[in-house]
């Protein structure tokens, strides 16, 4: 997964504070420790010379106490003697041995050179011997000092500095997530103000005073854009709103005038009863466009007019789909009509209704003129484009909301073309190929704004035969707590 920048940023402190803090922290240890080792060292070796000097005077004079000799040298109790003379080895302190003299050490000094050796005793315990060559008497002088002071101080030391690493590599941390959160903070009100523009407030702007100057170029650019942006819209909902206006006069010359002709219909001949039903038809798609258009356009302008009531969802669903039914049946039987030269009364009946027990009686706020267009919306559209409805199922949603589910009969809709479809205008694959095509490409548009302004939703989805499924999603207001007391509404299926 790839990182964002503010955690690359913090990233990039972190790995750097960690970077300096091992090469600083290794670099002032190593350097304490030669310093102070190099110093004890050469403490030792003239230490140890000069009680060379001191052991060959005394052998010199025929001193034969050697041990006592060794004890008296003894500088203190971080170090012991060894003298090696006559073959044999001779030490300062009974708990001391001469074997614990590194073997290398030892025959250097034996073959008359004289060595140091820096190493580790079984125990663990840091140590430094000295060999001293004193051909004068035949003998060689040893002396072993303890380094655990100076092996404690630099545990001591090292721990210091890995402690000081850590806190150097938080702080960087917390450096880089805040120089991250400063640093962002104007892509973080860029997004905002994006959001918000996306969600319709097209009044957002950046704030120009506080702007950084190395970003007043962003801010003024992007301000630029959401001005020309807004007159855009402003100009195109404006061209909607004129048109749709400018031509509700000449339409409502058109339905007048049809009205007259449709008086006297049965005086007409067949072959034009069927043009005068045509006619009709296509006047009265054009002005559901118009009207549509004019919807939209109030919409657009944030003039729309919403009156929500409480109502029960059960009852709110099965009157809407009655209404939808009624409305579309009527357009089918004028069109078998100029279609057969005779009235007809349709076919079918209204799609079933499924309500979930658990949800009868449970209680939404909706604006039912715009429910009910909403429910003839779909159920045109699937008349249209998936061969009919074939259920429509309420039942419990999430977080609090009830969903309504339209199901139609057709092949269902590409998972590409899903958020596509409720584009105004937008008809798809789908339109040249299911259905008579005889939508206008707003019905789905109308569904999702009247959906949003009473606070819904609509998606689309697969529904279990195949076919396309809209879901409508309403937040409830009140849940019923007995839904087995509540009577059965009439239409109903369990």
């Amino acid at each position: 997964m790839r990182l964002g920048i503010g955690a690359r940023i913090t990233a990039v402190f972190g790995l750097g504070a960690l970077l300096l803090s091992i090469l600083l922290g290794g670099l002032s240890y190593f350097t304490v420790r030669h310093f102070l080792l190099a110093g004890r060292e050469s403490a030792a070796q003239h230490q140890a010379f000069n009680n060379a000097v001191l052991v060959r005077t005394q052998l010199q004079l025929g001193t034969t106490g050697y041990v006592t000799l060794l004890t008296n040298i003894d500088a203190g109790s971080d170090a012991h003697s060894v003298l090696y003379h006559g073959a044999k080895y001779y030490v300062s302190s009974l708990s001391e041995n001469a074997s614990s003299i590194p073997l290398q050490l030892r025959r250097d000094a034996l073959a008359g050179t004289a060595a140091t050796q820096t190493y580790r005793t079984g125990q663990g315990t840091a140590e430094f011997a000295v060999g001293v060559p004193i051909p004068s008497v035949r003998a060689v002088y040893f002396e072993v000092f303890d380094l655990s002071d100076l092996d404690h101080t630099l545990r001591v030391l090292g721990l210091t500095l890995l402690v000081a690493g850590v806190v150097t590599t938080v702080l960087g941390v917390a450096l880089g997530r805040f120089a991250s959160v400063r640093l962002l903070r104007p892509l973080a009100d860029v997004s905002r103000a994006a959001g918000a523009i996306a969600g319709g407030e097209l009044d957002t702007r950046l704030a120009e005073d506080d702007a950084d100057p190395d970003l007043e170029g962003l801010t003024l650019s992007f301000n630029a854009m959401v001005d020309q942006l807004q007159e855009r819209i402003e100009r195109e909902a404006r061209f909607n709103s004129d048109v749709s206006h400018e031509l509700r006069s000449p339409l409502t010359t058109l339905a007048a005038s049809l009205e007259v002709l449709e008086a006297d219909r049965d005086e007409l001949p067949p072959r034009s009863q069927r043009a005068l039903q045509l006619l009709s038809d296509d006047l009265h798609r054009f002005q559901r466009m118009v009207g549509d258009l004019l919807e939209m356009s109030r919409a657009d302008a944030g003039s729309v007019d919403v009156f929500l009531e409480e109502v029960d969802v059960s009852e709110l669903v099965q009157r809407s789909v009655e209404a939808g039914f009624g409305h579309m049946d009527g357009h089918r039987s004028g069109s078998a009509a100029a279609r057969n030269g005779s009235a007809g009364n349709g076919a079918g009946g209204p799609p079933g209704v499924r309500i979930d027990p658990a949800v009868r009686s449970w209680r939404v706020g909706v604006d039912k003129r715009r429910f009910e267009r909403v429910m003839v919306n779909l159920m045109e559209n699937a008349d249209h484009y998936g061969g009919g409805v074939t259920e429509i199922l309420v039942e419990p949603g999430a977080d609090g909301h009830v969903e309504v589910a339209v199901d139609d009969a057709g092949p269902g809709i590409d998972p590409m073309e899903r958020l596509k479809i409720f584009e105004r205008f937008y008809r798809g694959s789908a339109a040249g190929r299911r259905g008579t095509g005889t939508g206008t490409g707003l019905g789905l548009a109308l569904v999702a704004e009247h959906m949003h302004v009473m606070q819904g939703d609509v998606r689309v989805e697969s529904s279990p035969a195949g076919g396309a499924r809209f879901v409508l999603t309403l937040p409830v207001l009140s849940e019923a707590e007995d839904p087995a007391d509540e009577p059965s509404r009439a239409g109903g299926l369990e």
